[in-house]
């Protein structure tokens, strides 16, 4: 059958670049796709190609998918375009669907019995390697943490020296690690990422095993390959390297799971590993209108570990790309109650973490308005600030509670011992409160007694005030937002609470409430049969979807970026690794504020904040350009309330450069660090030190 017979007989279209990765069948491809390109249709179509032109039995064809899910969904989209005649030939797998028969095979061979593959033992053993190293129970987040972990220096082969130096937040890693292998063992079993060690190991060290599964296959294709790890590249690698003819599709701009330890750099650098490799592009975007497409392809621009290629609009339409200022981060919920309550459509809401999303189901569950959640996570419940900020609570409404006295006794910042904190639980006879004991002790110095009368001072106070008003004094008069800064704790949580807590009157109604979001949570979120109008989900489960409006909530600094952008430099420059390490996560950053512009179809809409906390991307985005009207004529809406907009690019900003201020005049920046900066003016307003985003976006200030 000739292609265009192919084409003529399955009523099949495809573009010049679509057809081009369709026939290019022979030798090692990379197929770069950019979102909204129709790589599944393509890579679907080029098996279809294979089977009918190419008279390639389908047994001889292995498609590699990300996850379970993508397999049946292949397979799906194979029988839609070509019918079910030889669906059933095909092989559709995972990578452990993959290193499952390698290990049954390698059983069959020598008659050894593989070991079982752990699912819910894994956390079991997991738990109790925690407690055996801790001495304490792990919390959802701790397990959640060190499930993270483990997955990760295992993708990467980490070898022992290397899981030491690993930066996580997950305390004595190693040794935790070493215990959980050692429980796994003792039980017979592996996990799901040992699978894959073991596999490879065999398929390297066994050639007769290796032979059998690479002389079963001809033509190997592979999807998402930006979500592949190290591992699962290094197998596929070995497993294609005899016929010599792999397919690669993916697209480095979108690999978001660098935790997971998505390798990236396998797309990067796939013409060195394979000499004489092809890198196919597919650059028209069919989801998104034609100021999402420029937007987005703008931003991701700016990225140095990357293929050069432009994303370009297909559809004739003009889209939105919109700026939607508010005071603050609080604010943004109150504007998504106000959209649900008018029913425009269904809108997507996307956003960097779960908790992002607390207040607004808050408000939501309590004004009835139905909604719906893509996936949950329980661990800001369990999170240590989260339990922290609930104990300062708690000993607030009972300053007798020993127990809860004993778990932030030392986060307070008043310089209290453990001796001291235990001696107060021994004496205290509820006549006076635990503090009051330990600044009575005979042993308690001065500043110990004053930092425990101060504190009295502000429990008593917190009985009488809102729960937002309450939080807000434990994290800036009670010395925990010094404790989590000096223990490198996510303060973005905190904000989170302190948001929920100023629509509770009392800290113990605030608490009855957190226990009815957990449960909430727990189930799935709004039970309504209702049709919700909002859709909430992470930016990471949004993957591979697309919605007519998305809303992108908390685009704030420190929150998406979650890290500060590293100095200018090409890859490999700067100082060492980790100047390299810094630069590979700010670049992932930036990839997965891209991949949550690129979910809109129609409208996008993203949040920006008066009181200076507005992410450095959304600055970036709407920032002057050469050509403000774009290629068509056509520029980029803001939204800034009753207020002009003014558009800026606070990045030009620098130290040393000269400013000019519409009340204070003429300056010099002296000194910059992040939003902020040291401005000297003529006397008399002197030293000022100035928040550039709300300075810039009021116009009071310009070069």
């Amino acid at each position: 059958m000739t292609f265009q017979e192919f084409k003529e007989r399955f009523s099949l279209q495809m573009n010049d670049q679509q057809e081009t990765a369709v026939l290019h069948t022979e030798g090692a491809v990379l197929l770069l796709a950019v979102p909204g390109s129709g790589k599944t249709t393509v890579l679907v179509t080029r098996i279809g190609y294979l089977i009918y032109c190419k008279e390639i039995p389908p047994e001889r064809i292995l498609t590699v998918t990300y996850t379970v899910a993508a397999t049946a969904d292949m397979k799906r989209r194979f029988c839609e375009l070509f019918g079910e005649e030889h669906a059933g030939r095909l092989e559709f797998r995972t990578i452990n669907g993959i290193s499952q028969r390698v290990l049954q095979y390698f059983g069959y061979k020598t008659g050894k019995t593989p070991f079982d593959v752990a699912d819910k033992e894994a956390v079991a053993i997991l738990k109790s390697a925690f407690f055996e190293v801790r001495n304490s129970f792990a919390t959802e987040n701790d397990i959640r943490e060190l499930q993270t972990a483990v997955t990760y220096v295992k993708n990467m082969r980490y070898t022992e020296e290397e899981i030491r130096k690993y930066q996580t937040p997950v305390q004595k890693l190693p040794e935790i690690y070493q215990a959980y292998q050692k429980g796994l063992k003792e039980k017979s079993l592996i996990d799901y990422d040992d699978q894959m060690v073991y596999a490879l190991r065999i398929l390297q060290q066994f050639p007769e095993v290796r032979s059998h599964f690479q002389e079963s296959y001809s033509y190997f294709c592979v999807d998402e390959a930006q979500d592949t790890s190290k591992i699962q590249h290094d197998m596929i690698r070995l497993l294609s390297e005899k016929c010599g003819n792999l397919f690669m599709v993916g697209d480095e701009d979108q690999s978001i799971y660098g935790f997971r330890a998505a390798y990236p750099e396998a797309l990067v650098d796939f013409e060195a590993v394979h000499p004489g490799a092809s890198v196919l592009l597919m650059e028209s975007n069919y989801r998104s209108g034609q100021q999402i497409v420029e937007a987005a392809d703008r931003f991701i621009q700016k990225n140095v570990a990357r293929h050069e290629k432009h994303m370009t609009p297909w559809k004739d339409m003009e889209g939105k790309v919109q700026r939607i200022t508010l005071r603050n981060r609080k604010a943004q919920y109150e504007y998504l109650l106000q959209q649900a309550r008018e029913k425009k459509g269904i809108s997507a809401v996307l956003y960097r973490n779960h908790e992002s999303a607390l207040p607004l189901i808050d408000l939501l569950e309590r004004e009835g308005i139905p909604y719906r959640m893509k996936g949950s996570d329980m661990t800001f419940f369990s999170h240590p600030v989260v339990g922290d900020i609930c104990d300062f609570l708690r000993l607030a409404q009972n300053p007798y509670d020993g127990e809860v006295f004993l778990r932030i006794y030392y986060k307070m910042g008043a310089g209290i011992s453990k001796a001291a904190a235990l001696e107060a639980i021994e004496n205290n006879s509820l006549k006076r409160t635990l503090l009051q004991e330990v600044a009575e002790g005979e042993k308690a110095t001065p500043f110990v007694r004053k930092q425990c009368r101060s504190l009295q001072t502000h429990f008593a106070s917190m009985q009488k005030e809102g729960a937002g008003r309450a939080i807000y004094r434990i994290l800036h008069f009670m010395g925990y937002q010094d404790y989590m800064e000096s223990h490198g704790l996510d303060s973005g949580k905190a904000e989170i609470l302190r948001i929920l807590g100023e629509a509770e009157n009392d800290s113990r109604a605030f608490l009855r409430r957190l226990l009815e979001l957990q449960e909430l949570i727990s189930t799935g979120g709004s039970m309504t049969k209702q049709k919700p109008h909002l859709l909430l989900s992470t930016i990471h489960s949004s993957k591979g979807l697309e919605y007519d409006r998305v809303f992108l909530l908390d685009m704030a600094e420190g929150i998406l970026p979650s890290v500060q952008k590293p100095p200018e430099g090409k890859k490999g420059t700067g100082s060492g690794r980790k100047a390299e390490k810094d630069r590979e996560l700010y670049e992932e950053e930036r990839r997965l504020f891209y991949v949550a512009m690129t979910r809109a179809r129609k409208e996008l809409y993203i949040f920006a904040f008066e009181d200076g906390s507005t992410s450095s991307f959304s600055r970036e985005i709407f920032a002057p350009r050469a050509s403000a009207a774009g290629s068509r004529g056509k520029g980029i809406g803001i939204s800034c309330g009753s207020r002009q907009a003014y558009t800026y690019d606070m990045e030009e900003y620098k130290e040393g450069m000269y400013v000019l201020h519409k009340t204070f005049g003429l300056g010099l920046i002296l000194k910059r660090e992040g939003d902020k900066a040291m401005i000297a003016f003529p006397d008399p307003a002197g030293m000022k030190t100035v928040s550039l985003s709300v300075a810039l976006e009021n116009g009071l200030l310009r070069k």
